[in-house]
């Protein structure tokens, strides 16, 4: 398991050949790479993972909601 920052998929942008999408992360609008999702791809309103600027997986909202938990659990410092 990688650690990975939760988004959603405002849009698929033009010009990247489907391989880049806008997404929001906490906020805050971010272009990172689809490619990895042949299989399954992300559309506007996908909660997806993000590790190293590309997308791993697609999750869904309480997903994003833990992996946030997660996030804020390691910069605080606990150990659970």
């Amino acid at each position: 398991m990688c650690l990975g920052i939760p988004g959603r998929v405002v849009d698929i942008l033009d010009g990247y050949h489907g391989q880049v999408a806008l997404v929001d992360v906490s906020g805050e609008q971010r272009k990172v790479n689809i490619g990895l999702l042949e299989d399954d791809p992300a559309r506007p309103g996908d909660w997806v993972i993000i590790h190293m600027g590309f997308v791993v997986e697609k999750t869904d909202e309480e997903g994003a909601a833990a992996a946030m938990d997660g996030l804020r659990l390691l910069q605080r410092g606990d150990q659970g």
